[in-house]
C-alpha cells in the first residue's frame, strides 16, 4: 500500500487572534506535526495543502499572515503545496494527478476545519477510490449554530468523525497510527 500524508489548511487564520480562530487548534497542530515528522523520516509523501481564498473574501487572502501555512507544520524545501478555493481539497486542484502520479493509494489526513474540509476532502477522496484514515486528534473545528441551537466544536468535532468514520474512513488518533 502507497500511502501519503495530506495536511489540509492548518494555517495561521484558525489560531488566536484569526479571522477564524478555532477551538483548541494548538493540540491539534502539535499531533500533526508528530504525523509530518514521521512521514519525513521515512521519506514518505506528503502534501500541504492551503486554502488561498478568491477575491472578495474576509479570510485567506493571499499576501496576509493569516493566509500563511502555520509554523508547526511550515512544509520545508522540496514539499508539496497544493493551494486550493472550496473545501474539497480535489475540486480544480491538481492534487489527483500529483497523487495518481506517485501511486498513492492510501491518504492519511489531518487538518482544519473537521466539519468542511476534512469532511469534504475526505469523502471526495474515498469517491475517488482512495482509501482514507482520518488522524482524528490532529484535526480541529469550532462552535456552530444551527436554527438558534449552538452546537458546541466538541459535538461537532465528534459527529463528523463519527460519520466518515461509519463508511468513509477509518478514525485513529495520532498515537494509534504512529504505534500500528
Amino acid at each position: 500500500m502507497n500511502k501519503a500524508l495530506i495536511i489540509i489548511d492548518i494555517q495561521n487564520e484558525y489560531f488566536e487572534n484569526g479571522a477564524l480562530a478555532l477551538k483548541d487548534p494548538i493540540p491539534a497542530s502539535e499531533n500533526a506535526k508528530k504525523l509530518l515528522d514521521f512521514f519525513r523520516s521515512k521519506s514518505l509523501p506528503l502534501v500541504h495543502i492551503q486554502h488561498v481564498s478568491p477575491e472578495g473574501q474576509p479570510f485567506f487572502i493571499e499576501g496576509t499572515t493569516g493566509v500563511e501555512i502555520h509554523e508547526s507544520v511550515k512544509p520545508i524545501e522540496g514539499e508539496k503545496i497544493i493551494t486550493k478555493q472550496y473545501p474539497n481539497s480535489f475540486r480544480d486542484t491538481e492534487l489527483l494527478d500529483h497523487l495518481k502520479s506517485q501511486g498513492i493509494t492510501h491518504l492519511v489526513i489531518a487538518g482544519m476545519m473537521t466539519h468542511m474540509c476534512i469532511d469534504a476532502g475526505t469523502r471526495a477522496a474515498f469517491d475517488l477510490g482512495f482509501e482514507c484514515t482520518v488522524i482524528g486528534d490532529a484535526c480541529a473545528t469550532t462552535d456552530l449554530e444551527i436554527s438558534g441551537h449552538a452546537v458546541k466544536a466538541t459535538d461537532v468535532h465528534h459527529a463528523f468523525l463519527a460519520a466518515l468514520e461509519f463508511f468513509y474512513a477509518k478514525v485513529q488518533s495520532t498515537d494509534e497510527y504512529l504505534n500500528s
